[in-house]
Protein backbone atom coordinates (compact mmCIF):
# COMPACT_ATOMS: atom_id res chain seq x y z
CA UNK A 1 0.00 0.00 0.00
CA UNK A 2 1.44 3.48 -0.93
CA UNK A 3 0.31 7.10 -0.85
CA UNK A 4 0.22 9.01 -4.15
CA UNK A 5 -0.09 12.52 -2.75
CA UNK A 6 1.29 14.31 0.28
CA UNK A 7 0.56 17.39 2.24
CA UNK A 8 3.67 19.18 3.35
CA UNK A 9 3.48 21.22 6.41
CA UNK A 10 6.31 23.34 7.65
CA UNK A 11 6.56 23.57 11.37
CA UNK A 12 9.61 23.46 13.54
CA UNK A 13 11.76 22.65 10.49
CA UNK A 14 10.08 19.23 10.06
CA UNK A 15 8.04 17.83 7.17
CA UNK A 16 5.03 15.60 7.85
CA UNK A 17 3.31 13.39 5.28
CA UNK A 18 -0.37 12.40 5.63
CA UNK A 19 -1.81 9.33 3.73
CA UNK A 20 -4.28 10.08 0.95
CA UNK A 21 -6.94 7.37 1.52
CA UNK A 22 -9.01 8.44 -1.55
CA UNK A 23 -6.26 7.63 -4.05
CA UNK A 24 -4.93 4.42 -2.62
CA UNK A 25 -4.11 1.56 -4.98
CA UNK A 26 -3.84 -2.10 -4.14
CA UNK A 27 -1.59 -4.56 -5.87
CA UNK A 28 -3.26 -7.60 -7.47
CA UNK A 29 -2.79 -10.73 -5.39
CA UNK A 30 -0.50 -13.22 -6.99
CA UNK A 31 -2.42 -16.09 -8.57
CA UNK A 32 -2.00 -19.43 -6.94
CA UNK A 33 0.37 -21.66 -8.77
CA UNK A 34 -1.23 -24.67 -10.54
CA UNK A 35 -0.47 -27.85 -8.70
CA UNK A 36 0.68 -31.00 -10.45
CA UNK A 37 -2.65 -32.72 -9.70
CA UNK A 38 -4.65 -29.86 -11.21
CA UNK A 39 -2.41 -29.81 -14.25
CA UNK A 40 -2.83 -33.56 -14.73
CA UNK A 41 -6.63 -33.27 -14.52
CA UNK A 42 -6.66 -30.34 -16.95
CA UNK A 43 -4.55 -32.23 -19.47
CA UNK A 44 -6.85 -35.25 -19.18
CA UNK A 45 -9.93 -33.11 -19.85
CA UNK A 46 -8.31 -31.51 -22.86
CA UNK A 47 -7.19 -34.89 -24.17
CA UNK A 48 -10.68 -36.33 -23.84
CA UNK A 49 -12.15 -33.31 -25.62
CA UNK A 50 -9.71 -33.72 -28.52
CA UNK A 51 -10.42 -37.45 -28.73
CA UNK A 52 -14.18 -37.03 -29.21
CA UNK A 53 -15.08 -37.56 -32.87
CA UNK A 54 -17.95 -35.28 -33.78
CA UNK A 55 -20.70 -36.52 -36.03
CA UNK A 56 -21.59 -34.95 -39.36
CA UNK A 57 -24.68 -33.40 -37.82
CA UNK A 58 -22.66 -31.75 -35.04
CA UNK A 59 -20.05 -30.44 -37.49
CA UNK A 60 -22.78 -29.05 -39.75
CA UNK A 61 -24.47 -27.41 -36.77
CA UNK A 62 -21.23 -25.79 -35.61
CA UNK A 63 -20.50 -24.62 -39.15
CA UNK A 64 -23.95 -23.07 -39.47
CA UNK A 65 -23.60 -21.35 -36.07
CA UNK A 66 -20.19 -19.91 -37.02
CA UNK A 67 -21.59 -18.69 -40.35
CA UNK A 68 -24.57 -17.00 -38.67
CA UNK A 69 -22.29 -15.35 -36.14
CA UNK A 70 -19.99 -14.02 -38.86
CA UNK A 71 -22.90 -12.69 -40.92
CA UNK A 72 -24.52 -10.99 -37.94
CA UNK A 73 -21.28 -9.21 -36.94
CA UNK A 74 -20.48 -6.00 -38.78
CA UNK A 75 -17.00 -5.58 -40.20
CA UNK A 76 -16.81 -2.18 -38.50
CA UNK A 77 -17.20 -3.81 -35.09
CA UNK A 78 -14.36 -6.20 -35.71
CA UNK A 79 -11.19 -5.06 -33.89
CA UNK A 80 -9.21 -6.10 -36.97
CA UNK A 81 -11.14 -3.61 -39.14
CA UNK A 82 -8.50 -0.95 -38.73
CA UNK A 83 -5.97 -3.22 -40.42
CA UNK A 84 -8.35 -4.34 -43.19
CA UNK A 85 -7.12 -3.37 -46.63
CA UNK A 86 -10.59 -3.70 -48.13
CA UNK A 87 -12.10 -1.26 -45.61
CA UNK A 88 -9.23 1.17 -46.23
CA UNK A 89 -9.91 1.08 -49.98
CA UNK A 90 -13.63 1.68 -49.39
CA UNK A 91 -12.83 4.62 -47.11
CA UNK A 92 -10.69 6.19 -49.85
CA UNK A 93 -13.66 5.89 -52.21
CA UNK A 94 -15.88 7.77 -49.77
CA UNK A 95 -17.41 5.07 -47.59
CA UNK A 96 -18.07 6.40 -44.11
CA UNK A 97 -20.35 3.66 -42.75
CA UNK A 98 -24.06 2.99 -43.04
CA UNK A 99 -25.95 1.38 -45.91
CA UNK A 100 -24.59 0.49 -49.32
CA UNK A 101 -26.23 0.54 -52.71
CA UNK A 102 -28.64 2.80 -54.50
CA UNK A 103 -30.58 5.16 -52.24
CA UNK A 104 -34.21 6.11 -52.67
CA UNK A 105 -35.41 9.41 -54.05
CA UNK A 106 -34.27 12.29 -51.90
CA UNK A 107 -31.34 10.37 -50.51
CA UNK A 108 -33.03 9.94 -47.15
CA UNK A 109 -33.54 6.19 -47.10
CA UNK A 110 -30.31 4.22 -46.67
CA UNK A 111 -29.21 1.51 -49.04
CA UNK A 112 -28.54 -2.13 -48.16
CA UNK A 113 -27.54 -2.53 -44.52
CA UNK A 114 -27.75 -6.33 -44.31
CA UNK A 115 -25.28 -8.58 -46.15
CA UNK A 116 -26.46 -10.96 -48.85
CA UNK A 117 -27.55 -14.19 -47.23
CA UNK A 118 -25.37 -17.23 -47.82
CA UNK A 119 -27.18 -20.39 -48.96
CA UNK A 120 -25.16 -23.58 -48.90
CA UNK A 121 -25.85 -25.74 -51.98
CA UNK A 122 -25.43 -29.42 -51.23
CA UNK A 123 -26.57 -31.01 -54.50
CA UNK A 124 -25.21 -30.82 -58.03
CA UNK A 125 -28.25 -29.29 -59.72
CA UNK A 126 -28.09 -25.93 -61.43
CA UNK A 127 -28.58 -22.65 -59.61
CA UNK A 128 -32.26 -21.78 -59.42
CA UNK A 129 -33.48 -25.26 -60.35
CA UNK A 130 -35.08 -25.90 -56.96
CA UNK A 131 -37.03 -22.67 -57.10
CA UNK A 132 -38.24 -23.44 -60.62
CA UNK A 133 -39.22 -26.96 -59.60
CA UNK A 134 -41.14 -25.72 -56.59
CA UNK A 135 -42.91 -23.16 -58.73
CA UNK A 136 -44.05 -25.82 -61.23
CA UNK A 137 -45.26 -28.11 -58.46
CA UNK A 138 -47.17 -25.25 -56.88
CA UNK A 139 -48.81 -24.35 -60.18
CA UNK A 140 -49.78 -27.97 -60.84
CA UNK A 141 -51.28 -28.25 -57.36
CA UNK A 142 -53.26 -25.06 -57.85
CA UNK A 143 -54.49 -26.27 -61.25
CA UNK A 144 -55.74 -29.54 -59.72
CA UNK A 145 -57.23 -27.69 -56.79
CA UNK A 146 -55.11 -29.58 -54.31
CA UNK A 147 -54.68 -27.78 -51.02
CA UNK A 148 -51.95 -28.31 -48.48
CA UNK A 149 -51.93 -31.69 -46.80
CA UNK A 150 -53.87 -31.73 -43.59
CA UNK A 151 -51.97 -33.00 -40.60
CA UNK A 152 -53.16 -36.49 -39.76
CA UNK A 153 -54.76 -36.96 -36.38
CA UNK A 154 -52.93 -39.63 -34.31
CA UNK A 155 -56.22 -41.15 -33.16
CA UNK A 156 -57.46 -41.33 -36.74
CA UNK A 157 -54.22 -42.99 -37.87
CA UNK A 158 -54.39 -45.61 -35.12
CA UNK A 159 -58.01 -46.33 -35.99
CA UNK A 160 -57.14 -46.79 -39.65
CA UNK A 161 -54.29 -49.19 -38.86
CA UNK A 162 -56.53 -51.16 -36.52
CA UNK A 163 -59.23 -51.41 -39.19
CA UNK A 164 -56.74 -52.60 -41.83
CA UNK A 165 -55.38 -55.29 -39.53
CA UNK A 166 -58.88 -56.42 -38.66
CA UNK A 167 -59.81 -56.70 -42.35
CA UNK A 168 -56.66 -58.74 -43.05
CA UNK A 169 -57.53 -61.12 -40.19
CA UNK A 170 -61.10 -61.55 -41.49
CA UNK A 171 -59.77 -62.23 -45.00
CA UNK A 172 -57.71 -65.16 -43.68
CA UNK A 173 -60.65 -66.54 -41.75
CA UNK A 174 -62.93 -66.26 -44.80
CA UNK A 175 -60.40 -68.14 -46.93
CA UNK A 176 -60.26 -70.94 -44.38
CA UNK A 177 -64.09 -71.07 -44.29
CA UNK A 178 -64.17 -71.31 -48.11
CA UNK A 179 -61.77 -74.25 -48.12
CA UNK A 180 -63.74 -76.04 -45.42
CA UNK A 181 -67.04 -75.53 -47.26
CA UNK A 182 -65.50 -76.87 -50.48
CA UNK A 183 -64.09 -79.90 -48.73
CA UNK A 184 -67.34 -80.77 -46.96
CA UNK A 185 -69.30 -80.44 -50.22
CA UNK A 186 -66.82 -82.72 -52.01
CA UNK A 187 -67.08 -85.32 -49.24
CA UNK A 188 -70.86 -85.16 -49.32
CA UNK A 189 -70.93 -85.60 -53.10
CA UNK A 190 -68.35 -88.42 -53.10
CA UNK A 191 -68.03 -90.19 -49.72
CA UNK A 192 -65.23 -92.39 -51.10
CA UNK A 193 -63.04 -89.41 -51.97
CA UNK A 194 -59.65 -88.98 -50.33
CA UNK A 195 -60.18 -87.18 -47.03
CA UNK A 196 -56.52 -86.86 -46.16
CA UNK A 197 -56.13 -83.68 -48.20
CA UNK A 198 -54.59 -81.06 -45.97
CA UNK A 199 -56.47 -77.85 -45.45
CA UNK A 200 -54.83 -74.47 -44.84
CA UNK A 201 -54.84 -73.13 -41.35
CA UNK A 202 -56.75 -69.99 -40.43
CA UNK A 203 -53.51 -68.01 -40.75
CA UNK A 204 -52.74 -69.01 -44.33
CA UNK A 205 -53.70 -67.15 -47.48
CA UNK A 206 -54.65 -68.20 -51.03
CA UNK A 207 -51.25 -67.15 -52.37
CA UNK A 208 -49.41 -69.26 -49.77
CA UNK A 209 -51.60 -72.32 -50.28
CA UNK A 210 -51.32 -72.41 -54.07
CA UNK A 211 -47.69 -73.46 -54.26
CA UNK A 212 -46.66 -75.64 -57.24
CA UNK A 213 -46.48 -79.42 -56.77
CA UNK A 214 -43.12 -80.86 -55.64
CA UNK A 215 -42.61 -82.64 -58.99
CA UNK A 216 -43.75 -79.53 -60.92
CA UNK A 217 -46.36 -81.64 -62.70
CA UNK A 218 -49.83 -80.27 -63.32
CA UNK A 219 -52.65 -81.15 -60.99
CA UNK A 220 -56.06 -82.27 -62.21
CA UNK A 221 -58.63 -79.63 -63.09
CA UNK A 222 -62.32 -80.18 -62.68
CA UNK A 223 -64.39 -79.83 -65.85
CA UNK A 224 -67.67 -79.05 -64.07
CA UNK A 225 -69.20 -75.60 -64.75
CA UNK A 226 -68.21 -72.99 -62.22
CA UNK A 227 -71.72 -71.57 -61.97
CA UNK A 228 -72.91 -74.91 -60.61
CA UNK A 229 -70.83 -74.31 -57.47
CA UNK A 230 -72.06 -72.26 -54.51
CA UNK A 231 -71.09 -68.63 -54.87
CA UNK A 232 -69.51 -68.87 -51.43
CA UNK A 233 -66.35 -70.57 -52.72
CA UNK A 234 -66.84 -70.18 -56.47
CA UNK A 235 -64.25 -67.41 -56.65
CA UNK A 236 -61.70 -69.64 -54.90
CA UNK A 237 -62.18 -72.44 -57.45
CA UNK A 238 -62.05 -70.00 -60.36
CA UNK A 239 -58.80 -68.46 -59.15
CA UNK A 240 -57.26 -71.88 -58.58
CA UNK A 241 -58.22 -73.16 -62.04
CA UNK A 242 -56.83 -70.06 -63.73
CA UNK A 243 -53.56 -70.51 -61.88
CA UNK A 244 -53.45 -74.20 -62.77
CA UNK A 245 -54.18 -73.52 -66.44
CA UNK A 246 -51.32 -71.02 -66.63
CA UNK A 247 -49.02 -73.46 -64.87
CA UNK A 248 -49.92 -76.23 -67.30
CA UNK A 249 -49.24 -74.02 -70.28
CA UNK A 250 -45.79 -73.19 -68.93
CA UNK A 251 -45.17 -76.87 -68.18
CA UNK A 252 -46.08 -77.91 -71.73
CA UNK A 253 -43.86 -75.19 -73.15
CA UNK A 254 -40.89 -76.31 -71.05
CA UNK A 255 -41.44 -79.93 -72.03
CA UNK A 256 -41.65 -79.09 -75.71
CA UNK A 257 -38.44 -77.04 -75.58
CA UNK A 258 -36.47 -79.64 -73.63
CA UNK A 259 -37.72 -82.68 -75.59
CA UNK A 260 -35.08 -84.28 -77.79
CA UNK A 261 -35.85 -85.43 -81.33
CA UNK A 262 -37.35 -88.94 -81.32
CA UNK A 263 -38.01 -91.54 -83.93
CA UNK A 264 -41.33 -93.15 -84.58
CA UNK A 265 -41.77 -96.75 -83.56
CA UNK A 266 -44.75 -98.56 -85.00
CA UNK A 267 -44.80 -101.01 -82.12
CA UNK A 268 -45.47 -98.28 -79.47
CA UNK A 269 -48.97 -98.30 -78.11
CA UNK A 270 -50.83 -95.32 -76.67
CA UNK A 271 -49.30 -95.69 -73.19
CA UNK A 272 -45.77 -95.89 -74.61
CA UNK A 273 -46.32 -92.76 -76.67
CA UNK A 274 -47.65 -90.92 -73.63
CA UNK A 275 -44.69 -92.03 -71.50
CA UNK A 276 -42.18 -91.01 -74.16
CA UNK A 277 -43.83 -87.62 -74.66
CA UNK A 278 -44.91 -88.36 -78.20
CA UNK A 279 -48.57 -87.83 -77.49
CA UNK A 280 -49.99 -84.44 -76.64
CA UNK A 281 -51.98 -84.18 -73.41
CA UNK A 282 -55.37 -82.54 -73.64
CA UNK A 283 -56.48 -80.64 -70.56
CA UNK A 284 -60.13 -80.12 -69.77
CA UNK A 285 -61.03 -76.96 -67.93
CA UNK A 286 -64.33 -75.50 -66.84
CA UNK A 287 -66.50 -74.45 -69.76
CA UNK A 288 -67.36 -71.07 -68.27
CA UNK A 289 -63.91 -70.25 -66.90
CA UNK A 290 -63.55 -67.18 -69.13
CA UNK A 291 -67.16 -66.06 -68.87
CA UNK A 292 -68.36 -63.18 -66.70
CA UNK A 293 -70.12 -64.03 -63.46
CA UNK A 294 -72.32 -61.22 -62.17
CA UNK A 295 -73.41 -63.22 -59.13
CA UNK A 296 -69.80 -63.73 -58.07
CA UNK A 297 -68.97 -60.06 -58.66
CA UNK A 298 -71.89 -58.99 -56.47
CA UNK A 299 -70.78 -61.38 -53.73
CA UNK A 300 -67.16 -60.14 -53.85
CA UNK A 301 -68.42 -56.56 -53.55
CA UNK A 302 -69.82 -57.29 -50.07
CA UNK A 303 -67.91 -56.39 -46.92
CA UNK A 304 -65.51 -59.04 -45.72
CA UNK A 305 -67.40 -59.35 -42.44
CA UNK A 306 -70.66 -60.09 -44.32
CA UNK A 307 -68.98 -62.69 -46.55
CA UNK A 308 -67.51 -64.42 -43.52
CA UNK A 309 -70.91 -64.41 -41.81
CA UNK A 310 -72.55 -66.03 -44.84
CA UNK A 311 -69.82 -68.67 -44.97
CA UNK A 312 -70.32 -69.54 -41.31
CA UNK A 313 -74.11 -69.75 -41.77
CA UNK A 314 -73.59 -71.99 -44.83
CA UNK A 315 -71.42 -74.42 -42.86
CA UNK A 316 -73.88 -74.56 -39.98
CA UNK A 317 -77.03 -74.99 -42.04
CA UNK A 318 -75.69 -77.39 -44.68
CA UNK A 319 -73.13 -79.46 -42.77
CA UNK A 320 -73.91 -78.74 -39.08
CA UNK A 321 -70.30 -77.59 -38.78
CA UNK A 322 -69.20 -74.79 -36.46
CA UNK A 323 -66.28 -72.86 -37.86
CA UNK A 324 -65.25 -71.59 -34.42
CA UNK A 325 -65.60 -74.94 -32.62
CA UNK A 326 -63.78 -76.72 -35.50
CA UNK A 327 -66.13 -79.68 -35.34
CA UNK A 328 -69.32 -81.08 -36.86
CA UNK A 329 -72.34 -81.78 -34.66
CA UNK A 330 -74.57 -84.84 -35.05
CA UNK A 331 -77.89 -82.95 -34.88
CA UNK A 332 -79.27 -79.78 -36.41
CA UNK A 333 -79.70 -78.10 -33.02
CA UNK A 334 -75.88 -78.26 -32.54
CA UNK A 335 -76.21 -78.52 -28.78
CA UNK A 336 -73.07 -77.40 -26.98
CA UNK A 337 -72.11 -74.71 -29.54
CA UNK A 338 -71.96 -71.30 -27.81
CA UNK A 339 -73.26 -69.36 -30.79
CA UNK A 340 -72.79 -68.02 -34.28
CA UNK A 341 -70.12 -65.33 -33.75
CA UNK A 342 -66.52 -65.48 -32.64
CA UNK A 343 -67.29 -63.40 -29.54
CA UNK A 344 -69.63 -66.16 -28.36
CA UNK A 345 -66.73 -68.61 -28.29
CA UNK A 346 -64.39 -66.41 -26.25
Amino acid sequence: MSATSSDKRQGGGEEEEDDDYMNMTFDEPASAKETSLQRTQRLKRESRARGVVKSKAQLAEEEAAAREKALSTSILDDPRAKKSKGLAMMAKMGFAGGGLGKKAAGGEAPGRTEPIRVEVKEDRSGIGLDSERKRKLREEAEARGVSKAVKLDPDEYRERVRREREEARLEKQFFAAQRMAERLDDEQADPTADKSRALPSSLSSPAEDESPPPDNKPRPISSRPLKSLPVLYRGLVRHREEKERDRRMRYDLEQSLSRLPTYEDDEDDEDDKLAKGKKAITYVVAEDLDEEDEELEAFDALEISERLRQAIVFLRERHRYCFWCKMAYPDEQMEGCPGLTEEDHD
